[in-house]
């Protein structure tokens, strides 16, 4: 064996002469540009990690922000409304976990064509029809697949409000806003079996569609398993009568399974790229989804300062796609700084005419004025920045007290002179000061060191809340439902005092304290009936003195007139 030999490369390239090298030398270069090219695929293959890691994670927070971006805009009527509620719902569970599998099978999909038009070349060398029924075999399979891909979409979206219902049983049991009543009425079984007859239900839907789609699947895949075996005769039948090597053989049957099965990764790939772009739909719907409520081309400057005069003409109101109006023909004025109280019973219209005013909805018919503009002249985000609320279903922040109490007024977060003088408005500061930290306490049980409150004292952090905001006008809708009496007469009694200078309107079932408002709206199933001071609707002995006459009844131990209040009120 020589001990040396030439590389079958030319000697001369320009200037360069290459040496003769040894066998071992040879062998050495070989494995040198062996490890390189390992390396190299080895770095590449690194890099393409590492791009489709961070772009998912892009990708990912990217979908949930145009999520929330486009709820932020929508009008309080799409989170009323269960379809879209429900779309909603299907874009926030499936859309991000889709888009992150389609960036997966995009990077999959470019490699396998690739290999696959590298193989197809050689197949195509040995027999086009070959290479055809590589390609063809794998097609109806594919055709199936994309078939049960709708069909289990379908299903999803028929589900869609079961799945919701699920979500809110689990949230009912795993949270603690519910635990106490939960455990104290023992309603833990019965929420886990109404759980298991929809998950029953849910289970039975897609346990037929699963098994459908697989078995058609497997059936459809046999011919592709057929046409496998068809195509390793035929070679092995080639290499038997002299046409083929044996190396030939091996590398045309490996050739023609790569040609297969890569082809059959791509249309795989497209079947699943078409079934996550069937669920991304729900997406695309939601940004397609626009707020009726939205501020005019040439919106009219809010006044500065702000008077706060409100006058309803004529105001009707009904929802969209119902004919039963829940306020008809209500006209009245509140002047600059006058207190008003807004009764009436339960259904009477009293927090639609709130939802109204604050524009979350406008007018069926009529119009809303505020120092003399219709409200729809204003930029409904410029015009609710003059406007101080806390609804009767008020939000309890897991956040800190001084958050929770700052939200009122966000960019002034860090004031904490006018974050305390909110408190002691409301009567939130004696709250406050039994808190462990006081102000950067966190309230609520979700969280490391978090402190729970009691109805009350969440209350009056809400009402702190609507006092930070330091509005021209305040709106309270059941500001005292969970305070005791005292704690109501002593809120009340102030109330002159903390709404100097604002118009101030404000819901309340206790007619206790309704009385010390400067003046009195009765609603009753949608209009007003009744409006007036105190003495001046007692005089007129109407529905309001007939209520105000049972609860005082009621306070006096009528047990049959208690009870009628009760029911009333």
């Amino acid at each position: 064996m020589p001990d040396r030999v030439r590389l079958n490369v030319p000697v001369l390239w320009g200037d360069i002469r290459f040496p003769v090298l040894s066998a071992l030398g040879v062998v050495v270069v070989l494995a040198l540009i062996q490890l390189a090219i390992a390396a190299f695929s080895a770095l590449l293959s690194t890099l393409t990690n590492i791009s489709q890691q961070l772009m998912q994670e892009r990708i990912s927070m990217s979908v949930q922000l145009l999520i929330i971006e486009r709820a932020a805009t929508l009008d309080l009527a799409f989170f009323e409304n269960p379809a879209s509620y429900d779309n909603l719902q299907i874009a926030q569970r499936e859309a991000t976990s889709r888009s992150v599998q389609m960036v997966s099978q995009t990077f999959g999909l470019v490699r396998t064509l690739i290999t696959f038009f590298s193989m197809i070349a050689l197949l195509v060398g040995l027999s086009p029809w070959l290479a055809l029924a590589a390609l063809l075999s794998p097609v109806p399979s594919f055709i199936s697949n994309a078939r049960y891909s709708w069909w289990g979409y379908a299903i999803a979206r028929r589900n869609s409000p079961i799945r919701r219902k699920m979500t809110y049983l689990t949230t009912l049991l795993t949270t603690d806003t519910y635990a106490k009543e939960v455990k104290i009425l023992t309603l833990g079984n019965f929420f886990i079996e109404r759980f298991r007859g929809l998950a029953q239900q849910y289970y039975d839907d897609q346990k037929s569609i699963v098994s459908r789609r697989y078995l058609a699947g497997y059936a459809w895949s046999t011919l592709t398993t057929i046409a496998s075996s068809g195509t390793y005769l035929y070679v092995a039948a080639q290499a038997v009568n002299g046409r083929l090597t044996l190396g030939d053989l091996t590398l045309y049957t490996q050739v023609a399974n790569s040609v297969q099965s890569s082809f059959q990764s791509l249309l795989t790939g497209l079947s699943s790229m078409y079934e996550n772009n069937l669920y991304l739909t729900s997406l695309f719907d939601l940004l397609k989804e626009e707020p009726k409520v939205v501020a005019p081309a040439h919106p009219v400057p809010v006044p500065n300062p702000l008077r706060g005069e409100i006058e309803f003409e004529h105001v009707s109101f009904k929802y969209a796609g119902t004919e039963r109006y829940i306020l008809r023909d209500v006209s009245f004025t509140i002047r600059p700084g006058e207190t008003v109280a807004l009764v009436g019973k339960n259904g009477a219209g009293k927090t639609t005419l709130i939802k109204l005013l604050t524009r979350l909805y406008d007018p069926t018919e009529g119009r809303i004025l505020v120092d003399g503009y219709d409200i729809r002249e204003f930029d409904p985000a410029e015009y609710r920045q003059q406007i101080a609320i806390m609804l009767q279903d008020y939000a309890t922040y897991q956040l800190t007290a001084r958050e929770n109490i700052g939200l009122g007024r966000h960019e002034e977060l860090a004031n904490e002179p006018a974050i305390e003088e909110a408190a002691q408005r409301s009567g939130a500061d004696e709250v406050v000061d039994k808190l462990p930290q006081h102000y950067n306490t966190m309230l609520g049980k979700w969280f490391d060191e978090g402190v729970n409150l009691s109805g009350g004292e969440w209350q009056k952090v809400a009402l702190a809340r609507a006092f930070m905001r330091d509005a021209p006008i305040l709106i309270l809708d059941e500001p005292t439902a969970a305070l005791d009496a005292q704690a109501e007469f002593d809120l009340f009694g102030r109330l002159r005092a903390l709404t100097t200078g604002h118009t101030a309107l404000y819901i309340s079932h206790r007619f206790s304290t309704v009385r010390m408002a400067d003046r009195i709206l009765m609603l009753a199933d949608g209009e007003l009936i009744e409006h007036g001071t105190h003495e001046e609707l007692m005089a007129l002995g109407g529905q309001y003195a007939h209520l105000f006459n049972l609860q005082a009844a009621a306070y006096l131990s009528d047990p049959v007139a208690a009870e009628e209040a009760a029911r009333i009120a």
